[in-house]
């Protein structure tokens, strides 16, 4: 593109869609960057740590309930999480 390429030259070469060629060109000519925007999701409750004491609550109480797990971590941690993350 900034030797004078069109876009849709650019597309076919590489086998592209004009819209992705179009949409990483502006967001090259705006910030100078085009790396992905990884921000797919709703962002992550709990952390690695917690996720390992889950995992270790579980195995110890084969038993327990989703709603007794979520509060398990709330009252050792502080983080609240729901019985869906669970």
């Amino acid at each position: 593109m900034e030797c004078g390429r069109a876009q849709l030259e650019v597309s076919e070469e590489l086998g592209i869609a004009q819209s992705v060629i179009s949409r990483l060109w502006k967001r090259f000519q705006d910030d100078g960057n085009m790396s992905r925007c990884y921000s797919t999701g709703c962002p992550r409750v709990t952390a690695p740590n917690e996720d390992r004491y889950l995992a270790v609550i579980v195995k110890r109480n084969r038993q327990s309930t989703t709603s007794d797990l979520s509060r398990q971590p709330s009252s050792a941690t502080g983080t609240t999480i729901s019985r869906q993350t669970v």
